[in-house]
């Protein structure tokens, strides 16, 4: 990220309610697809809802215990690969992080606008993602997962 920026960026973290209401939708999501929310994922995907926005595995891993005592970074990368697979979370590489996804029920092609400033990050719609897939095809491609970043500064910092 740039340097620290003297204004307002965001709404602050969602509602418990919220998060609660997503917890319970992928949940039902996860076992009408055959799959189980074990607990360290369930913990994980809750970490990351309630943070609003994107954080680094080590974060999570600090954070995992209810009393406070981290997790084994096996247990938290593992629950993160196996959202990340399902479509609830994406990892965003360019800055070493994992977001809950917003954009929708199912897996997805991801797109991210994220601000060098105050390093808000947005989910957007990738059409775009169309055309690769074409081309992809054409190439005799199997495209599994499209994460399209895109780096820049938000309303608040321009």
């Amino acid at each position: 990220m740039g340097s620290a920026c003297d204004h307002h960026h965001h709404d602050g973290p969602p509602e418990a309610a919220d998060v609660s209401r997503a917890l319970g939708a992928a949940e039902t999501r996860l076992t009408a697809e055959g799959e189980r929310m074990t607990v360290a994922r369930l913990r994980v995907l809750e970490l990351l809802l309630a943070a609003g926005e994107p954080v680094k595995a080590y974060d999570l891993i600090a954070r995992f215990g209810e009393d406070g005592q981290p997790a084994k970074p096996p247990t938290v990368y593992r629950a993160l690969e196996f959202l990340e697979r399902k479509g609830l979370v994406h990892r965003i590489a360019s800055i070493s992080a994992y977001v809950a996804c917003t954009g929708g029920e199912s897996a997805h092609a991801a797109a991210f606008l994220i601000c060098d400033c105050c390093g808000a990050t947005e989910e957007v719609a990738a059409s775009v993602v169309d055309s690769l897939d074409g081309a992809a095809a054409k190439a005799g491609y199997v495209i599994e997962r499209t994460t399209i970043e895109a780096h820049g500064r938000c309303p608040a910092c321009r």
